[in-house]
């Protein structure tokens, strides 16, 4: 069950991502605002079941973190590209065919501001929905879904502001991105969530 909670968290965050960035009919200026609301209420949703990750960055922070096993990891990340794939279909299918324009990118700029910004994600993640202290606190899931929408506003000329790898396959297969940019979400994001992971670990030894 917690897989098929991964995927339904994921297709909707790259759902409202599509549908708000996407021309015709975006939301502009508003995107960021629609995107970190629905990944906010999509966390308090399935958070008690699967840990809401809806990211592979995520997960792999969990996974070095030490609460997710090397088996669920893979299958986290399926569940998550899977999702990822069908909300970039359904959006074209929605719109009426691919984005016209994919953005254009500078590699060193966009590659430091996807890791600073998915770091930031993953210790958000991390202190608010794994820390012993901050156990059952009812504000981690607008922590995680505010954290995503002030990278979105602060780098999104930048980098798109993905911070998901399964975003970044969402966004590449709708044309919002180019294939030769994926190596700069991978990267980034993969390397933002480990990074976070093990500052974490080192900075609460009492629990790993």
């Amino acid at each position: 069950m917690k897989f098929i909670y991964e995927f339904i968290g994921t297709f909707f965050l790259v759902l409202t991502v599509g549908m708000t960035v996407m021309h015709p009919h975006g939301a502009g200026n508003f995107a960021p605002l629609a995107i970190g609301a629905a990944l906010a209420v999509l966390v308090y949703a399935g958070a008690h079941i699967s840990g809401a990750h809806y990211n592979p960055a995520v997960s792999i922070s969990i996974f070095v973190r030490g609460q997710l096993s090397f088996a669920d990891l893979l299958i986290y990340w399926a569940a998550q590209l899977m999702a990822g794939a069908t909300a970039a279909y359904t959006t074209i299918f929605l719109k009426g065919g691919l984005a016209p324009t994919p953005i254009q990118l500078n590699p060193t700029h966009a590659l430091l501001a996807e890791f600073l910004f998915t770091f930031a994600l993953c210790y958000v993640v991390l202190n608010v929905a794994t820390a012993k202290e901050t156990k059952g606190n009812p504000y981690f899931g607008f922590a995680i879904g505010f954290i995503v929408l002030a990278g979105a506003y602060a780098v999104g000329a930048v980098s798109g502001g993905a911070f998901n790898p399964a975003v970044a396959f969402g966004i590449t297969l709708m044309n919002l991105s180019i294939w030769s940019n994926i190596w700069i979400y991978l990267v980034g994001n993969l390397l933002g969530g480990v990074v976070a992971a093990l500052i974490f670990k080192a900075t609460h030894t009492h629990e790993t």
